[in-house]
């Protein structure tokens, strides 16, 4: 306030000072609502940019002692337990491994465990994938989760070296899907059929060449349950019986004869890891290995004890091989010794790991004419075999399933009788 300076210069103080206030509150009238609504929005324009580049960038620069990230992130925290967030793009890895939904990269680690919608299957020492994904988990337990193109493997149904089990083809072979096909289209009948949870095994029998064949198809989750057996349980020339008869004593499932060793006094025998016989004749054998595996050797160029050690299981002497890579091992006319041309048959083949077929032909009758070595491993070839071998034949061709003779088993055709033999290749559990 200036210095008094009397009433009149009072007086001009207060009316200076009203006129002011009076211009203040017209021009508050006038202008205050706008300015008031000016300062809010430049007040909340200032937030949103804040909130927008500053307060992210600075917020996604925190990390965690367990590699937490978090929400909004383009980039998953790292750290001691991998976790990410939800809605980003890469996921989190360390111990666990585990990776957030909707990531495009599933978590890897020590339980490689993989969210769901992933496009890429988390893999570990678990290997498990999540459900809908393109491809399957692999690991020690090689599951698969649902809706998957490539399936997961386990121990049921299928080889030593996780393959394919039944119904899906092998890069060995035609798989059960395709053999049961191609045999419908041989017209093939159903005898009957086994299962459990380690064998399974489908009975059938069609035509080819004016002749019966019974085809049994053996699908094994372990070798071990494809065995041999001797007459009366006792190694020798002069001991037989009848297939039917050793199949019962050994609870057989399926049995076919096998190579009548006895009735030679060289070829390698060694049964069920067994060696029974060395001395050879440079006669070409079946080796059946521990892990169910086929192979066609020669005597001459390879001892019977080196074979045992080699993990042989079986060596079968009779032969000829009829398959060998999947084509046709012997010539039109090619026969055992003086046998004739058309006789019954008994043949043992693969078809992969686990998968194999016992084949028997009935022979020498006006119902049945038999069939050549080489009818024989054509008719084998069509099924898509790999390995297929020639055993006794004639009067010994015998196949018994679940305790019954299948077949018609002759010698010269003049009455259906079994002929006692020295030994049987079987699949059972005894």
């Amino acid at each position: 306030m200036p210095a008094y300076n009397g009433e009149k210069q009072v007086r001009s103080y207060f009316t200076e000072q009203g006129r002011g206030k009076k211009m203040k509150s017209e021009f508050w009238m006038k202008h205050g609502y706008g300015l008031t609504v000016a300062a809010l929005l430049t007040a909340f324009t200032g937030y949103a940019l804040l909130d927008t580049f500053v307060i992210p960038r600075s917020y996604a620069k925190v990390t965690q002692t367990e590699g937490k990230a978090g929400v909004w992130q383009d980039v998953a925290g790292q750290g001691s337990e991998g976790k990410a967030g939800s809605g980003q793009d890469a996921a989190g890895q360390g111990s666990e491994g585990k990776a957030g939904s909707g990531q495009d990269f599933a978590g890897q680690g020590s339980e490689g465990k993989a969210g769901s919608g992933q496009d890429v299957a988390g893999q570990g020492s678990e290997g498990k994938a999540g459900s809908g994904q393109d491809v399957a988990g692999q690991g020690s337990e090689g599951k698969a989760g649902s809706g998957q193109d490539a399936a997961g493997q386990d121990g049921t149904w299928s080889s030593t070296a996780g393959e394919a089990g039944p119904g899906k083809e092998t890069s060995e072979g035609m798989g059960e899907a395709a053999l049961t096909e191609k045999l419908k289209e041989m017209g093939a009948e159903e005898i009957g059929s086994y299962e459990d949870e380690q064998i399974r095994i489908d009975l059938t029998s069609c035509r080819t060449k004016d002749t019966t064949v019974y085809v049994a198809e053996v699908l094994l989750a372990s070798p071990e349950y494809l065995k041999t057996a001797l007459a009366k349980e006792t190694y020798g020339r002069n001991v037989t019986a009848a297939t039917s008869e050793i199949a019962k004593e050994h609870d057989a499932i399926l049995a076919i004869n096998g190579d009548f060793y006895g009735a030679r006094t060289s070829g390698y025998v060694i049964r069920n890891g067994a060696l029974l016989r060395s001395a050879g004749d440079g006669n070409e054998d079946l080796v059946i290995y521990e892990d169910g595996s086929f192979e066609i050797i020669r005597e001459d160029e390879i001892t019977a004890q080196e074979l045992l050690e080699k993990g042989a299981r079986q060596v079968l002497s009779f032969g000829p091989a009829l398959i060998l890579d999947g084509e046709t091992a012997v010539g039109v006319k090619e026969e055992v010794g003086k046998a004739m041309a058309s006789n019954p048959r008994t043949a043992i083949a693969t078809l992969g790991e686990g998968h194999y077929l016992f084949v028997v032909s009935d022979g020498r009758t006006s119902e049945s004419e038999g069939l050549s070595l080489y009818e024989l491993a054509e008719f084998l070839k069509a099924l898509g075999v790999r390995t297929a071998y020639n055993l006794d034949g004639g009067g010994s061709s015998t196949m018994v399933f679940q305790g019954e003779v299948v077949n018609n088993p002759t010698t010269g055709g003049r009455r259906v009788k079994e002929r006692s033999v020295s030994d049987i290749v079987y699949v059972g559990r005894k």
